[in-house]
């Protein structure tokens, strides 16, 4: 299994660099995975998004489908690629700690 290291931790990843351990994920690893691709500081909005993946993920053991994440963070499309930018499946769900989406090409 492949692995990153993450805020001086050594974490198993999947081979997109998806955690695999959800439990193992921190605050300090979605900071992480956002300067891996370039975003300094995570906003308010940027943790809107990530704590709704991961309520909905532990509630239904899924990763939402987007309408459904749109509908229920208030953003559209645009926004959150704007937020996430190589998009809400690739990168949202990864900062959140979740897997890849299915269907997530």
């Amino acid at each position: 299994m492949p692995q990153l290291e993450l805020t001086g931790e050594t974490c198993e990843v999947d081979e997109n660099g998806f955690l695999q351990d959800t439990d193992k994920w921190t605050e300090d690893i979605a900071r992480a995975y956002a300067a891996l691709e370039g975003v300094g500081e995570l906003t308010e909005d940027h943790w809107t998004v990530i704590n709704y993946l991961r309520s909905y993920y532990k509630k239904n053991g899924i990763c939402p489908m987007i309408r459904r994440a749109l509908k229920e963070t208030g953003f559209n499309l645009k926004k959150l690629y704007d937020l996430f930018p190589n998009g809400p499946a690739k990168s949202a769900c990864k900062w959140a700690g979740i897997p890849k989406p299915t269907g997530c090409a």
